[in-house]
C-alpha cells in the first residue's frame, strides 16, 4: 500500500517533531516545512501531497496566505493549527477552506484521528454514487457534476453535499451536521456550518436552492418538484 505523503508546517520545530513521530508510527510519509514560503514551495514541487498541516501563526507568510495561495489550485485537505481559539479566527479559516480546525494545545492522538477520518474519506472509501435534481456525486472520484458541469468543492463541502443528498427530506439538525460531517467532538460554533452551506449554496448555483433553511433547528435537502 501506497505511503500517503503529509506536510506538517510550523516554524517551531519541537511541535514539527511530535506531529511527525505522531504520524510516522501511523505509517505515513511526512514532509517538513518550517515557514509558509518553504510550504508552498514544498507543496507545488510535491505533486502528491495527501494533505496539509498547517500553523497560522508564522514568519514570511502566515497560514491564512498559504492556504488562501493554495486554494487558488487545490482543495487538498488542510488541517489548521492555532494557540489562539478566537471563533472570529475560525470562521475565518472555515471561509478560506480549512477543513479542520485545531488549537493548541492539542492531543497528537486526536489530530492523527482527524488525519485518518479526512484522508479515509477524502479518498472515496465508498464507490457509491448519489443522484437528485441533476446533481451527482461521485464518492469513488470525489467529484460533483451538475447537470453533467463537475463543480469544484472543497473536502468539506463534498462530504456535506452527500450528507444532506443522503438524507433527502429529512430535517437535520445543525448538531446532527456536525456529528456527522465534522466527526470526533467538534466544539465549534455552529455557525461553521452557516459559512459551509453558504458557500455550497453560491457553487451550485440555482440548484442551491435545494438546500432549505429550517430555521432555529437546521437545514434539509429537498428536489424542487
Amino acid at each position: 500500500m501506497e505511503m500517503l505523503k503529509v506536510l506538517v508546517v510550523d516554524d517551531e520545530a519541537r511541535m514539527r517533531k511530535l506531529v511527525k513521530d505522531f504520524l510516522t508510527i501511523k505509517g505515513y510519509q511526512v514532509l517538513e516545512a518550517g515557514d509558509g514560503e518553504q510550504a508552498l514551495e514544498m507543496f507545488f514541487a510535491q505533486k502528491d501531497v495527501a494533505l496539509i498541516i498547517l500553523d497560522v501563526m508564522m514568519p514570511k507568510m502566515d497560514g491564512w496566505e498559504v492556504c488562501r495561495t493554495i486554494r487558488q489550485y487545490s482543495q487538498i485537505p488542510i488541517i489548521m493549527l492555532t494557540a489562539r481559539s478566537e471563533e472570529r479566527d475560525e470562521l475565518q479559516g472555515f471561509k478560506l477552506g480549512v477543513d479542520e480546525y485545531i488549537s493548541k494545545p492539542f492531543s497528537p492522538k486526536i489530530l492523527v484521528a482527524r488525519v485518518e477520518a479526512i484522508l479515509r474519506r477524502s479518498r472515496g472509501a465508498s464507490g457509491d454514487a448519489a443522484e437528485a435534481g441533476g446533481i451527482r456525486i461521485d464518492k469513488a472520484a470525489h467529484q460533483v457534476t451538475i447537470d453533467g458541469q463537475v463543480i469544484d468543492l472543497s473536502y468539506k463541502e463534498f462530504e456535506l453535499l452527500t450528507y444532506f443528498m443522503e438524507n433527502q427530506g429529512l430535517a437535520l439538525s445543525r448538531e446532527k451536521i456536525l456529528n456527522h460531517v465534522w466527526n470526533y467532538d467538534y466544539f465549534g460554533d455552529a455557525r461553521t456550518i452557516d459559512t459551509h452551506v453558504k458557500k455550497l449554496r453560491s457553487k451550485m448555483g440555482e440548484k442551491g436552492e435545494y438546500i432549505k433553511t429550517i430555521w432555529g433547528m437546521g437545514y434539509k435537502f429537498e428536489v424542487n418538484s
